[in-house]
């Protein structure tokens, strides 16, 4: 039999209010006897009682669950990011309800779509277009808030890292090691990040004279882009001398590419990729990245997320972090 806030009130001899007002904390404000709050509190525990959150929403109005869009759940990064945000929101009682557009505009319209129909009371977005869309939701009074990609001019909130200030970091390293045939192997390219790191590449390139030799290729942040992209480059007259990948997925797409040819990283080419995970680490050499500051920026957007709930005429927040260069041993200098 499941357990209710009646069923543990019929055994201890109180009123179902009063099991209700010690569970939820209000045991001192309605003055109940502590030797009773006490009784109930045990007997929560022992018959592993778990309050119910639709009563509970029907109480108050609330939904107690927030949606979280992004565009593709293979990718370590998103993954990643779900997982701050689904514990963030936890520690607010809230449930997270997670839907992957797989980069398709007509995917996230009707994920939002279905997110409205479940009531939920606010939205992370990491979109795949739909910018209008997203702004008749806002208007309408559902808090949304923009997560890695953002539109620029939009009145919706965003918080996302400095990606032209990565681009800058990753061209320079490679041109500081004497580089100067350095392909770029980009992601998605309606994409505000991957603008934004490619334009840091080719005014480093600028920079340093080298507008001649610019390749930007692809239209993924995949694994088979960078495999397929890579094993295209390799084959050319010209095989460039180091790659940058927008991606942690490109880049190991490219590192797969340059081993099935037979070629060493980075004795023959080195590498330098976007995005850190852990797992970059333990690679074969370990491979240097540009990284974000993912917990802040999902930490951050739940943040804004909840205050928006609670207050929806705060002004937006428009937050560029700032992203750092780990080193590692997939760059080595041009002999």
């Amino acid at each position: 039999m499941k357990e209710t806030l009646s069923t543990i009130a019929s055994r201890l001899g109180v009123s179902s209010s009063t099991v209700s007002r010690v569970l939820s904390g209000g045991a001192e404000k309605h003055r109940i006897p502590k030797a009773t709050a006490d009784r109930i509190i045990a007997e929560a525990r022992h018959c592993h009682y778990r309050p119910s959150h639709t009563a509970k929403s029907l109480r108050t109005s609330k939904s107690y669950a927030i949606g979280l869009v992004i565009p593709a759940m293979s990718n370590p990064f998103f993954a990643d990011m779900a997982s701050v945000v689904i514990r963030q929101a936890n520690l607010r009682g809230y449930t997270t309800i997670i839907i992957d557009t797989m980069e398709a505009e007509e995917n996230q319209k009707q994920a939002l779509e279905s997110l409205i129909s479940r009531e939920v009371e606010g939205i992370i977005v990491a979109p795949c277009g739909g910018e209008s869309y997203l702004e008749e939701l806002a208007a309408a009074g559902l808090p949304v808030v923009l997560i890695d990609r953002y539109f620029e001019n939009s009145s919706l909130p965003y918080v996302t890292t400095n990606n032209y200030k990565g681009g800058v970091i990753a061209t320079k390293t490679l041109l500081d090691f004497g580089h100067k045939d350095i392909a770029c192997l980009q992601g998605v390219t309606s994409s505000m990040p991957n603008t934004m790191r490619v334009q840091g590449y080719l005014d480093q390139m600028k920079e340093a004279g080298l507008e001649d030799r610019v390749r930007v290729v692809g239209s993924e942040f995949s694994i088979q882009n960078g495999y397929l992209e890579t094993r295209l480059l390799l084959s050319g007259e010209r095989r460039p001398s180091a790659l940058f990948a927008l991606s942690n997925t490109i880049g190991l797409g490219a590192m797969k590419a340059i081993r099935e040819m037979n070629l060493r990283i980075p004795e023959d080419i080195s590498l330098i990729s976007f995005d850190n995970n852990m797992y970059l680490d333990y690679m074969i050499p370990p491979v240097a990245r540009v990284s974000q500051p993912l917990e802040d920026m999902a930490r951050l957007a739940t943040k804004i997320l909840f205050e928006r709930m609670e207050d929806s005429s705060q002004a937006a927040s428009h937050i560029m972090l700032t992203p750092n260069l780990i080193p590692g041993g997939s760059v080595r200098a041009v002999k």
